[in-house]
């Protein structure tokens, strides 16, 4: 799984977070043409994970920025148009399980190690690590829960946290999106060079 994370210039901060899902072909260089295309079109990807899917041939591609629905729209159509793209689909909160993974180490001591496991049982984080000087916190939940429990330590020492951005699925049984077929297919069904279409 990778991540990219960066804060975004040209969609405003109050915008919606929208997730994006892509499911392209399994190959060299798709996540960079994906992610090019993305800044292109003048959005930073505020997260973007990339995963193995139950098809060896198909890579899911999870992309988290912000945007207003004519921009997301337009993203999708032109997303859509490139060869490596099998389907392209926004994945909205509520039609949609949304989950990110949350390292959090932080600074400790003897006098604040209670406080810190109260926070950590309140939002049912694991400490899976610890010693004299600090404690390592893992918490898996919807992005924001996270954003909730890295807020509790605003008045604590944050060392090193590591976030790897959304990886969502659509609820419910499989779901047909427009769906274009493998690679190695659409080019055979291109017509070879010199020769007339079919009328």
């Amino acid at each position: 799984m990778q991540q990219l994370q960066n804060q975004s210039k040209t969609a405003p901060s109050a915008a919606p977070r929208r997730v994006i899902s892509l499911l392209v072909d399994n190959q060299n260089g798709v996540l960079a043409r994906v992610s090019s295309l993305f800044c292109r079109r003048g959005f930073n990807i505020e997260s973007l994970t990339v995963s193995a899917t139950n098809d060896p041939t198909v890579s899911r591609i999870t992309v988290t920025l912000r945007g207003d629905d004519a921009a997301i729209n337009q993203l999708i159509l032109q997303t859509e148009r490139l060869e490596v793209t099998r389907q392209v689909f926004e994945l909205t909160p509520e039609k949609s399980l949304q989950r990110e993974l949350l390292l959090l180490k932080v600074a400790c001591s003897s006098a604040n190690r209670a406080e810190l496991r109260e926070i950590s049982s309140i939002y049912k984080a694991k400490i899976i690590d610890l010693s004299p000087d600090s404690m390592v916190f893992e918490l898996t939940g919807k992005p924001e829960k996270v954003d909730a429990f890295l807020k509790m330590f605003d008045g604590y020492e944050i060392l090193e946290l590591c976030r790897t951005g959304v990886t969502a699925l659509e609820r419910g049984g499989k779901h047909h999106h427009m769906q274009k077929p493998p690679q190695e297919i659409r080019a055979a069904q291109l017509p070879l060079p010199g020769s007339c279409p079919k009328p």
